[in-house]
C-alpha cells in the first residue's frame, strides 16, 4: 500500500533525466518548432489561395505560434538554469 511514494519518486527521476538530457530537449523541442512552422504553412497555403482571413486562420496562426514559442522554450530550459543563492 506504500507504492504512493514510490511512484513519486520514480516520476521525478524521470522529470529531472529529461531537464538534464539535452538530446531529449532538442528533439522535441525541435519537434514542436517544427508542428508549430507546418500549422503556419497550412494557414498561409490557404491566405494564398485567395480566400478572406477567417477566425479559425487566425486561430491556427495563434496556435502555430504558440507551439513554436513552447518549443523554444523546452530547449532554453529557463526554469533550470535558475540557481538558488546560498548567504
Amino acid at each position: 500500500m506504500s507504492t504512493a511514494p514510490e511512484s513519486t519518486a520514480a516520476s521525478s527521476k524521470s522529470i529531472q533525466a529529461f531537464k538534464n538530457c539535452w538530446s531529449c530537449r532538442v528533439i522535441s523541442g525541435g519537434g514542436l518548432i517544427l508542428s508549430g512552422a507546418y500549422v503556419f504553412s497550412a494557414a498561409r497555403r490557404v491566405m494564398r489561395q485567395g480566400a478572406s482571413t477567417s477566425m479559425g486562420t487566425v486561430a491556427q496562426i495563434t496556435f502555430a505560434a504558440v507551439l513554436a514559442a513552447w518549443g523554444l522554450v523546452i530547449i532554453t530550459d529557463p526554469v533550470g538554469k535558475a540557481q538558488r543563492k546560498t548567504t
